[in-house]
């Protein structure tokens, strides 16, 4: 007979399960409670934290994690269904609230969210079920052991005695939680649900315009507002219009916020406060705003340009030396130099940044399409004044994030508007707004040196790497790892590092450094095979040569044997070597970050007015055992993809006086739908754990497509994005 632990109190465990780290908080059975109404007509008995079952049949599963467009809102729940046992038509999703004591950290981002929850939803869903089969074993007066589940049922193996989970689950709250370590989780080869194709759970919504986004939010009683801050970033207001603002029809109250000098928190501006979004911009028009000056105020993109090549032939700090590079690099049979160069670009995230707080006897309750909501309650409550405890926020659905909404600036001046106005205020950012108050990804230069000795193998390899930064301290994600390949693979490597002071804001973008270093490192990895004459597929396996894992037990140890298989495996989809249409090139890169191997092939010509035109991409990744939902994770790499070359085609923030020069879609472009082109996927099944793919498929895209480039015309690019007038024929 199955025992449970029966002896266990609900208090204990919990302690039990913050002492071993907190997985079991996200995993705990809620307090005995009394059964709730739910849906009209409808009792549900909440069975877990993150289970309800309602008498209608129906089980609704909380999604801990926001979902911004990476499909995780579906792929977690589908975890927890699969062990519970439950058809997939007979679920809904929820949102979890913003509750790290009961859920864990709750955060998109890094592409965190599958490994670190594939494992503990599976256990969430096969406690759940446990806990029936003891609840209907109890009833029957019979071993647990006799009985097992049909999908929504409980039944008797000796006498095929059926019970619904609707008929159980509020007898659950007597039964003792099973420990999770001890629960049998199913064999793959009977999955349901995992491994099979799901749309989103939201998909009909998004398609038909349903209200289900931060911009949708509606609030009884709710004015509207916007905020504008200095273009100078930081810069304080010196003097506004306020009157003139007020003069507006239907402006309810205009205002300066004194703001810090966090560039990630409240900064200085104006709000305007109306009765529709539309006043609040007729109004934010009239408001004449004079900035006072900022030390930031003389720094322009030409001067950043500048400063790179004054530091480019310098020493700078040394970051990483291994055996003599000097020597190496003058003993070499072959020898290449070159300077790469990348930009700051946006995230350009469709939606752009909005929320909706309202403030109401000392509590602050907020509504926003947010990354990262704890810290974001945390900013909220320490800028405001309140106790954490009193701030509530609600995760909903971003049209986009990529990084972008992992910072909670857009939180907190909606917070501190709704604070200082006394009603539900909704604040939404134009698209200017949101390309000239983006948190960049940094842009850089590598100055680099390398050199093949007579057996076709590099044996030296030089980069200084220009980035920006204060002092010795990189800038948010503009920092480039001690390990990044091909460290530990060239035996005499030597990094350094230079920094150039920056006022604009930076952060994690899709797959945040990899997203450019990918470019350069696998560009001049080109180069070199092709200076040595060697095939650029075959020169990168050499590279990477028989290593299984290298670094093992330090940061960026990673599994070179692992990169070899999507090298070969992609060589094969894509019939490398083969003859291809006059002017057409391959090319091919690889990456592996965030616990994800991935190597892609781009097809590509460039027509007679030098613009670069991608035929097909193929792409094979490597994340592990088991793929959750592949019509998400297809959806992942293909987007990966298209957004990473759709960055090197056309996007680039300048800034000129401090201030970004780029407004919108017109001088930032995006592919166009007409611009995009295949994407063949494929998924190595590997023995280790599952990985996420929001990030690994980005970086070698961007490589692939500029070494398919010179493969085609014999022009390299080495900078970003590709000036058409470089390749004009």
């Amino acid at each position: 007979m199955t025992k449970l632990d029966t002896g266990a109190s609900r208090r204990q465990f919990l302690k039990a399960s913050a002492a071993s780290g907190g997985f079991m908080i996200a995993a705990t059975v809620a307090p005995q409670a009394s059964a709730q109404q739910g849906p009209p007509g409808i009792t549900v008995s909440p069975l877990t934290t993150y289970v309800t079952v309602g008498d209608d049949g129906k089980v609704t599963i909380k999604a801990k994690t926001p979902d911004t467009g990476q499909g995780i809102k579906t792929s977690l729940p589908m975890l927890i269904a699969e062990e519970l046992d439950v058809e997939w038509s007979d679920v809904r999703v929820e949102m979890a609230p913003n509750d790290p004591v009961t859920y864990g950290r709750q955060i998109a981002g890094g592409s965190t969210a599958t490994p670190m929850h594939f494992d503990n939803h599976r256990q969430v869903g096969a406690v759940a079920r446990l806990m029936l089969i003891q609840a209907a074993a109890l009833a029957w007066n019979c071993d647990a052991d006799e009985c097992r589940t049909d999908p929504g049922v409980v039944v008797h193996t000796l006498t095929g005695r059926r019970a619904t989970y609707a008929s159980l689950a509020s007898q659950c709250a007597g039964i003792a939680i099973p420990d999770p370590k001890n629960v049998s989780l199913k064999d793959p080869q009977n999955y349901r649900i995992i491994g099979k194709h799901h749309p989103q759970y939201d998909t009909a919504k998004i398609v038909t315009g349903a209200p289900l986004f931060g911009i949708d939010i509606t609030r009884p009683g709710m004015l509207y507002a916007t905020y504008e801050k200095a273009p100078v970033f930081g810069a304080k207001v010196a003097g506004a219009d306020l009157a003139a603002a007020q003069s507006v029809k239907g402006v309810r109250k205009a205002f300066v916020v004194e703001g810090g000098t966090n560039l990630t928190g409240l900064l200085p501006g104006v709000a305007v406060v109306a009765d529709s979004w539309w006043a609040a911009k007729k109004g934010r028009d009239r408001l004449n705003i004079k900035w006072a000056d900022h030390p930031t105020s003389s720094q322009s993109s030409k001067s950043f340009d500048e400063q790179a090549k004054r530091l480019g032939p310098t020493a700078g700090k040394n970051m990483r030396s291994d055996g003599d590079f000097d020597a190496a690099f003058k003993g070499a049979t072959k020898t290449v130099e070159a300077a790469y160069a990348y930009p700051f670009i946006s995230h350009a995230n469709l939606e752009p940044q909005n929320c909706t707080a309202e403030f109401k006897d000392g509590k602050m309750e907020i509504w926003a399409p947010t990354q990262n909501p704890e810290p974001g309650r945390q900013l909220v409550a320490t800028t405001l004044g309140l106790k954490p405890e009193d701030v509530i926020v609600h995760m909903i659905r971003g049209g986009g994030g990529f990084g972008r909404r992992l910072t909670n600036d857009f939180m907190v001046e909606t917070a501190w508007i709704a604070k200082e106005t006394g009603a539900p205020v909704k604040m939404l950012w134009t698209r200017e707004d949101d390309m000239r108050h983006d948190f960049y990804r940094p842009g850089g230069y590598h100055f680099l040196k390398a050199g093949v000795d007579a057996d076709g193998k590099v044996s030296a390899w030089r980069d200084h790497f220009v980035s920006f930064g204060s002092g010795d301290t990189p800038a948010a994600s503009a920092a480039m790892n001690v390990t990044e390949f091909p460290a530990r693979f060239v035996p005499n490597y030597r990094y350094d590092m230079s920094l150039i002071p920056l006022g604009a804001p930076t952060g994690p973008l899709r797959a945040p450094g990899s997203n450019a270093i990918c470019f350069v490192m696998q560009s001049f990895i080109d180069e070199l095979a092709h200076a040595s004459g060697q095939d650029p597929l075959a020169f990168r396996i050499k590279l990477l040569g028989d290593k299984g894992m290298v670094g093992d037990g330090e940061p960026g140890a990673y599994n070179a044997a692992r990169a070899v298989g999507v090298l070969k495996a992609v060589g094969e989809r894509s019939g490398w070597g083969r003859q291809l249409p006059q002017g057409h090139g391959l090319g091919v890169a690889f990456h592996f970050c965030h616990q994800g191997y991935v190597a892609h092939v781009v097809e590509a010509s460039v027509d007679s007015q030098g613009r670069p035109k991608v035929h097909k991409a193929w792409v094979v990744a490597d994340v592990g055992r088991q793929i959750v939902n592949p019509s998400a994770a297809i959806n992942q790499v293909e987007g990966s993809t298209l957004d990473g070359i759709s960055a090197a085609l056309f996007q680039k923030i300048t800034f000129e006086g401090g201030r970004t020069v780029q407004r919108n879609f017109s001088d930032y472009r995006l592919m166009r739908m007409s611009e995009s082109f295949p994407v063949d996927v494929h998924f190595l099944m590997t023995d280790y754990s599952p990985t996420g793919l929001g990030e690994p498929a980005l970086p070698p895209a961007i490589p692939a497509l500029t070494n398919a480039i010179f493969a085609a015309t014999g022009k390299r690019v080495r900078s970003l994005p590709i000036d058409p007038a470089t390749l004009r024929a």
